[in-house]
């Protein structure tokens, strides 16, 4: 019997069955993808225990916020100087991704690291998916001319560090996994690369979470209602509100950068005018619940009343925080918007305001990035499978109701979310 199948192994036929290339992709992807993440995910773990760091150090040092110009002013310098070539961050990975030109310089990772640890030290408003998203992929396409890959393959490679760093920083491996397949072209979902996106996003959160024991942010949804058609139809409106809170967010900082650029003709200095801006509000507020990450005010959003312009403080402090220069990421901005705006939205829409608060964390943040599965696929792992029919619903309404928008301007448009934009398809955001 084992001769006949050692013979059987060696004939022409089994040789075309596609069963053979298939093990090899596989073999080949697990062991690339498990490296790649291992190091996405240990330097994720690395960049929250740091960011950790500088907020408590900000918070217990209140003074560092008038130096946030001067921390302009060295970011500026540092990316004029020396990151000229990767300034475009996660938009760089998105037009090396489709238009493969020369691998990402690996000093992408160590100079993101630094401003966005530097941004939060000296009190901006951002986040920090940007930052892993992009250490993730410079990380990964190291391995391009390591490994002397194909540009195919480079693709994969790509897709595997943006998947990495995902769902590294947030905890979320189906989410980072889908979002790595679902961010590259608005409407469509790549799946060449679906196999080593679900690997390297489970080994690197293992990485970070279990290998490195760093932790995330724990929510919750006590609440769930029952699922019909008057509590379905309430989230319709609560949808529509996160989706053009993730237009007006993605808007507010592309018009921020527009405004710096056009006065500004030496970026070092935009910075150092944004910093300046974002310090005297600080002052003139008497608050610091609107710069840095803003995890605590997310989490009161969940059991308590807050202000109903909580949401619209922080769009403008990140949008112009980022819009100066200063780096970071969008996403935890843009959970604090939705969950913010969710607690507001409980005083008019009779369902619980847990419900409503995390339904906004994923929804304006889908509308922002169009990536209404990944969104959902985040709030089941994040809330818990029974609240899947209302977030999924929020996700989708806010992807549909953001309109051709996006913080990501280099987003290809697959399929035009109206049929006055069928035109468009094949176009980038930034083009509209």
């Amino acid at each position: 019997m084992l001769e006949r199948i050692m013979s059987f192994l060696k004939t022409k036929e089994f040789l075309q069955l596609e069963f053979l290339p298939n093990f090899v992709f596989t073999i080949k992807w697990l062991i690339i993808a498990g490296v790649v993440a291992f190091l996405a995910g240990s330097a994720s773990a690395f960049f929250l225990v740091s960011l950790d760091w500088v907020t408590n150090y900000r918070e217990g040092n209140l003074w560092i916020i008038a130096l946030l110009p001067l921390g302009g002013l060295i970011i500026g310098l540092t990316y004029h100087y020396l990151g000229e070539s990767v300034v475009k961050g996660n938009n760089q990975l998105l037009e090396e991704f489709y238009n493969p030109q020369k691998t990402i310089p690996l000093r992408m990772a160590p100079l993101v690291l630094f401003g966005t640890l530097a941004t939060h030290l000296f009190g901006g408003s951002a986040g920090r998916e940007g930052t892993a998203v992009q250490m993730g992929g410079a990380i990964a396409d190291q391995f391009t001319k390591w490994l002397k890959l194909s540009k195919e393959d480079r693709k994969i490679l790509i897709t595997i560090g943006v998947a990495s760093g995902f769902a590294s920083v947030f905890g979320t491996p189906l989410a980072g996994a889908v979002f790595a397949l679902e961010w590259l072209v608005i409407g469509r979902i790549r799946y060449e690369a679906i196999l080593p996106a679900f690997i390297s996003a489970y080994v690197a959160d293992y990485a970070c979470a279990e290998f490195w024991n760093v932790h995330h942010t724990h929510y919750a949804i006590d609440i769930i209602p029952a699922i019909n058609i008057p509590n379905l139809l309430w989230i319709i409106p609560a949808g529509i509100a996160f989706g053009l809170a993730g237009r007006l967010f993605a808007k507010a900082t592309h018009t921020w950068l527009h405004i710096f650029k056009h006065y500004i003709s030496y970026p070092p200095l935009r910075p150092v005018l944004g910093g300046i801006l974002v310090a005297l509000l600080v002052w003139a507020m008497g608050t610091t619940k609107y710069i840095g990450l803003g995890v605590p005010t997310i989490v009161d959003a969940f059991s308590e009343g807050l202000p109903w312009y909580d949401s619209l403080v922080k769009i403008f402090m990140t949008s112009l925080t980022l819009g100066a220069g200063f780096k970071g990421g969008e996403v935890t901005p843009l959970f604090y918007t939705g969950a913010t705006l969710g607690n507001a939205l409980s005083g008019i829409i009779p369902l619980p305001m847990a419900l409503l608060a995390g339904a906004g964390f994923v929804g304006v943040f889908a509308g922002a990035t169009n990536t209404p599965l990944a969104c959902t696929l985040m709030g089941i792992e994040l809330f818990g499978a029974e609240a899947g029919i209302f977030i999924g619903l929020a996700c989708v309404l806010a992807y549909i109701f953001s309109g051709h928008a996006g913080i990501y301007n280099s987003q290809i448009i697959g399929s035009p979310k109206s049929r006055k934009r069928v035109d468009k398809k094949g176009s980038k955001l930034g083009e509209l």
